[in-house]
């Protein structure tokens, strides 16, 4: 398992992207809708670091997102870890006494699959796991 990306929950996704882009002085790379979780995201790269940084925003009022803006404000969602195979990392986690949130991998941005973890189960952090998608 490596860290994959950091995600930081944002209330205005061009502003945020403005103000990251005058702090590390690049662009995002990617930016997408991710419809089944109510979300837009927005990648930079982390430099010289392998992980990159994801801006998440809120696509409606009633999205995960918005709602955890609503209790605590911007700033850090959850920290992501690529694994190879999602559904034996999963299992493991389970079985180890981790709290899933889901039973099966869904899609995520930047063309992966991912399972998140309950923050009760993490020292209330929220964990996601995650796996590029095969072709």
């Amino acid at each position: 398992m490596r860290l994959e990306h950091i995600g930081i929950a944002v209330a205005n996704l061009e502003d945020s992207e403005n103000l990251l882009e005058r702090l590390i002085g690049r662009e995002p790379y990617k930016r997408e809708t991710v419809a089944e979780q109510s979300v837009t995201t927005s990648f930079f790269t982390g430099g010289g670091a392998e992980a990159k940084l994801e801006l998440v925003a809120p696509e409606n009022q009633a999205g995960p997102i918005q709602k955890f803006l609503e209790k605590r404000g911007p700033g850090i969602h959850h920290l992501a870890f690529e694994v190879d195979d999602i559904a034996a990392e999963m299992r493991r986690l389970r079985e180890d006494g981790f709290e899933l949130l889901q039973e099966l991998p869904s899609e995520g941005a930047d063309n992966k699959l991912v399972c998140f973890l309950h923050p009760r189960s993490t020292n209330g952090v929220l964990v996601e796991i995650c796996q590029t998608r095969r072709e």
